[in-house]
């Protein structure tokens, strides 16, 4: 289930949103790119591309988004690498909780099973946790699912979350869309960031319209407010459209577009930079903007590869240099992404710039 970012040059499926990885502060931008600024272009979540590099505003020409429609949610269970205790239950157990911490996960296992066959749910959810990702034991998610099962029946919001995706996944264990939304919802009541991020996909595909934009808004604000980068785009989203019940408010989309550009959300790296080339919702900043077009493109993000290629040909926020415009698309290309106008750009180059490019472009990322 992807969103696919469409524009007349540039056709690259918007990247789905990541498991709890994202941490607030946990990458710094890159060189040039804000500390606290925000964007200014078209609307967030439009990964569409620059029709040219006009002499004068030399943006992209996006249309806003008809349906401001945030990620898809995710069937892809949160990170192992930061590991909150809260996740297993209000007292998890202790001796295979340390284990796990420390990366003994077959002793954690050893331990926790023991507690989980005897109802303890928050060794129940280790023990899923351990199984689903087949740490120091070989994976078997459908024992994963049974102990998710379980833990959830008795309350753990992780279990309640985890069980929920895997009724939606309906891959190990029978597809129950109503169970998974009851269990979704619970956990994000809770105060499970990825379960209210979560629920709000749900009420959104349920109703599509503005009223369950306006539903879905409570808990994307909810996990907007912990640091989740998906969220904070689903909010900058909403506000640059005054949709699900926000006021039109370009500041605040900006704010929140680079709160997630400085988790390394790309999507909101490129919109952010746009919205700084073009001065929507705060001070123009063209340097910052190329800062962070550069910042996604480097990450691997094909939309943001060939608008740095233009920025580079029109010598917006840095100096013009036709070599590494035509690098740039050059690796974009190679991706699979076909924007006449860069074609052009590219036939137009002499032999000598070509083979330069060439070269460049294999040492980019």
């Amino acid at each position: 289930m992807t969103i696919h970012a469409a524009a007349a040059a540039e056709t690259v499926p918007v990247p789905q949103p990541r498991p709890d990885t994202n941490a607030p502060g946990t990458s710094a931008p890159d060189n040039g790119a804000p500390s606290t600024g925000a964007p200014s272009a078209g609307a967030p979540g439009t990964a569409a591309p620059n029709a040219g590099v006009p002499n004068a505003d030399p943006v992209h020409s996006d249309k806003a988004i008809e349906t401001p429609l945030p990620q898809p949610a995710t069937l892809s269970p949160p990170s192992a690498d930061t590991v909150n205790p809260d996740r297993f239950g209000a007292k998890p157990p202790d001796a295979a909780y340390g284990a796990f911490q420390r990366g003994l996960y077959k002793t954690a296992y050893n331990l926790a099973l023991i507690r989980a066959k005897n109802g303890d749910p928050a060794a129940q959810t280790l023990v899923a946790e351990i199984l689903s990702r087949g740490l120091g034991v070989p994976l078997n998610a459908a024992e994963a699912a049974k102990w998710y099962g379980l833990a959830a029946e008795q309350g753990v919001p992780e279990a309640q979350f985890q069980y929920a995706l895997m009724l939606l996944d309906g891959r190990y264990v029978k597809k129950d869309g109503k169970e998974a939304y009851a269990l979704m919802q619970a956990a994000a009541e809770a105060g499970n960031r990825l379960a209210q991020f979560n629920f709000a996909q749900l009420l959104v595909q349920q109703d599509p319209g503005d009223a369950g934009l306006a539903k879905a808004a409570v808990y994307y604000e909810r996990a907007a407010a912990t640091g989740l980068a998906d969220a904070q785009y689903a909010m900058a989203q909403l506000y640059a459209n005054g949709a699900g019940g926000r006021p039109h408010d370009d500041a605040k989309a900006r704010m929140l577009l680079a709160q997630a550009a400085r988790q390394n959300y790309d999507t909101a790296q490129i919109d952010l930079a746009a919205w700084m080339i073009e001065g929507r919702g705060g001070e123009r900043d063209l340097k910052s903007g190329f800062a962070w077009m550069r910042r996604a493109a480097a990450g691997g993000n094909v939309a943001a590869q060939n608008r740095l290629a233009k920025l580079y040909m029109g010598g917006i926020g840095t100096d013009p240099d036709l070599i590494l415009a035509g690098a740039w698309y050059i690796v974009a290309r190679r991706a699979g992404l076909v924007d006449p106008q860069m074609d052009d750009f590219l036939q137009g180059l002499d032999d000598d710039q070509t083979k330069q490019a060439l070269q460049k472009a294999n040492r980019l990322p």
